[in-house]
């Protein structure tokens, strides 16, 4: 705005001593324009961050997914926005590529669906199998009651009945919670005799 201010006053001046003025002006509006042209990703990027800033979709200390990167924002300013990934390696991503793109927000609400699936032999008992599951994550304190924990078989595969268990658990819970029950689940199932069967194929062989 200050050199603004100084051209126009500078060319009001000029044009008061009787200097032709117009040519001039058309150089600096060209300038301008040509100026305008080159900087508007650059334009573009700070009305994104300008919009980032007052809405805050993601907020520094959040674990998002936005323009094509997933991690946990450090930094927004006018221009880019810093992410830090799972593997803490530091992602500068363009406030427009941003705003113009879907944000997963994982980090927004408290609490978190979980979903296992757990496959067992056709020839186990769905019964014991779900009350195996039931047990234990009835057992652990991060399974939240409400919404209550579901359990139902869900598909009918080639080799397995596929069970799946829906938990709610605290956000920060997740990936802590999801892995234990993994592991919980599978020794449950051996300790009790129930199979967890892997795809085979039976081949016939016909004498000639």
């Amino acid at each position: 705005m200050k050199y603004l201010v100084l051209v126009m006053t500078i060319i009001a001046v000029l044009n008061q001593f009787g200097v032709q003025t117009a040519s001039l002006i058309a150089v600096l509006g060209a300038a301008g324009l040509a100026i305008g042209l080159a900087l508007q990703g650059t334009l573009s990027n700070v009305a994104a961050g300008v919009m980032l800033l007052l809405f805050r979709p993601p907020s520094v200390g959040q674990f998002v997914e936005a323009g094509g990167t997933m991690g946990t924002v450090k930094e927004i300013n006018l221009f880019v926005t810093g992410l830090a990934t799972l593997d803490n390696l530091k992602v500068i991503v363009p406030n427009s590529a941003i705003w113009g793109s879907n944000i997963t927000n994982y980090s927004e609400y408290p609490t978190r669906r979980i979903d296992i699936v757990m496959g067992i032999a056709y020839g186990a008992s769905i019964d014991e199998a779900m009350a195996i599951f039931h047990k234990i994550f009835e057992a652990d304190s991060r399974v939240l009651a409400d919404p209550a924990p579901a359990m139902f078989v869900t598909n009918l595969g080639a080799s397995s009945v596929d069970i799946t268990v829906r938990l709610w658990c605290a956000a920060g819970d997740l990936w802590a919670l999801k892995t234990d029950l993994n592991k919980h689940f599978k020794e449950a199932l051996d300790a009790g005799g129930i199979e967890i069967p892997f795809p085979q194929m039976t081949v016939h062989q016909v004498a000639e």
